[in-house]
């Protein structure tokens, strides 16, 4: 077992029931003998199940279907410290396959929901709940645990906690990464009956960042069409979210997936619209998963993930074994197919380069500061919701436009309109951006090549 300076108390509540339980005698095959496939690291002894029943602490980001399967896989490998992060509660619709509840639980929080099942089923382990979201927790929380696994369904946090990783880093003197800040994060992901698993070691392998183009872009549907042609039900919920829904403002307020007001609202007009083009097949479930964009979950898939997701951190926290490199492709729809391979890391990553990554950009005497932000949201680099740009004049910071807060919108919103050249944005210029999609600012350069922008 490698030595680690990270917090280190116990969490099971019978230690002797934990070592001397006959349940482990599978895994004591495996951490008291010494085998061919070990780490140079590896050294069989007794203390190696000791360690991961008392000092090794995991923690597990999400309580859906990929997480209950974690919190299930991890418990029963003699991993007796976990800790969930969850910010949902439990609807009617994940009881067919998130087994950690029941309907008692509807309106609960998920993570205290799992935690209360895991610990009274398994007197091995202790699951600590946090209901919350993972952006409430700063680099003092998370530098506590020796492994992160991931059974998220958002990109936005999955960059974010890629990115919170990235920044705890330290560097030693020649550039290289030291290797007790390190923090492994094991990720998974499924998508129906497709799936993947990936272990990152950040600022070694390849991370979120670098490889932010392999997932697959959301689904859309042409306005032209659901306004005027509509051929399918998603075309008429479409239509209901995106026009009536403004144009009417039932509620006065955003419209929100999670709300069954809102919901009823949008089913009962997307079923009058579909009527009148004699279209068949909306139902209350398909007009939630078209509002929240839900991908259909199958509980085989997510089983699979994350029982290759929790034997990468069963190796890593043991070094009984190479963990894997890097990433899992998995698919189920035609017989069963996986492959693995590693990609590479990428030197223009805004998250683990380490350098300040150019921003190409056209004309700066036609190029607006808007059309700069529109480059940072559209682009499949970059990714942004809402981006704060700020740059240093004179050794001073100044802002060049921030939406999240109203006075400084209303202060720097003339600049949208107003060219780089005009804002003293010359060729080289450093712009730190901010964002709801990363934990931390990234820094870019302008650079100004007339007729070559960013790839959309």
């Amino acid at each position: 077992m490698a030595s680690d300076t990270r917090s280190t108390a116990s969490a099971s509540p019978n230690p002797l029931f934990a070592l001397s339980s006959k349940r482990w005698n599978s895994l004591r095959h495996i951490l008291e003998r010494p085998g061919p496939f070990c780490k140079a690291d590896f050294t069989a002894s007794a203390e190696n199940l000791e360690a991961l029943q008392t000092m090794l602490k995991v923690l597990v980001i999400g309580a859906g279907g990929l997480g209950c399967e974690l919190l299930k896989d991890l418990a029963m490998m003699g991993f007796g410290n976990l800790h969930v992060i969850d910010m949902d509660t439990i609807e009617l619709s994940n009881l067919n396959r998130q087994f950690l509840f029941r309907r008692k639980d509807l309106g609960l929080s998920k993570a205290e929901c799992a935690a209360r099942f895991v610990n009274d089923r398994v007197p091995t382990c202790r699951v600590t709940p946090h209901f919350s979201k993972i952006q409430d927790y700063d680099e003092h929380f998370y530098s506590q645990f020796h492994i992160i696994v991931c059974g998220l369904d958002s990109i936005v946090a999955r960059r974010w906690i890629n990115g919170m990783l990235i920044s705890m880093l330290d560097y030693n003197e020649d550039g290289s990464v030291d290797p007790s800040t390190i923090i492994p994060l094991i990720d998974g992901g499924t998508e129906g009956f497709k799936g993947n698993a990936r272990v990152i070691l950040p600022g070694i392998t390849s991370c979120i960042e670098c490889t932010l183009d392999l997932f697959p872009p959301q689904v859309t549907y042409p306005l032209c069409t659901i306004a005027n042609t509509p051929r399918l039900p998603e075309h008429c919920i479409e239509y209901v979210k995106i026009i009536q829904w403004d144009k009417e403002n039932p509620f006065n307020v955003a419209l929100d997936g999670d709300d069954p007001q809102h919901v009823a609202w949008v089913y009962e007009r997307s079923v009058e619209r579909a009527n009148q083009y004699n279209i068949s097949g909306i139902t209350y479930r398909l007009v939630q998963g078209v509002i929240k964009n839900i991908i259909p979950a199958v509980a085989s898939t997510n089983a699979v993930i994350a029982a290759a997701c929790a034997t990468e951190v069963f190796k890593l926290a043991t070094s009984c074994y190479d963990s894997m490199n890097n990433y899992l492709n998995f698919n189920d729809i035609d017989g069963i197919y996986t492959y693995t391979y590693a990609p590479e890391k990428s030197d223009l990553c805004l998250a683990c380069s380490n350098v300040p990554q150019d921003l190409n950009v056209d004309d700066p005497n036609t190029t607006t500061l808007d059309d700069l932000i529109k480059i940072l949201c559209d682009s499949q680099r970059f990714q942004m919701k809402s981006p704060a740009l700020t740059t240093m004049v004179d050794g001073k910071n100044r802002t060049l436009y921030m939406s999240a807060v109203k006075s400084i919108e209303e202060q720097t919103r003339s600049n949208l309109t107003m060219s780089l050249g005009e804002l003293g944005l010359t060729d080289g210029t450093t712009i730190m951006v901010s964002d709801i999609n990363l934990p931390t600012s990234i820094t870019l350069q302008l650079k100004y090549h007339p007729n070559e922008v960013e790839m959309k």
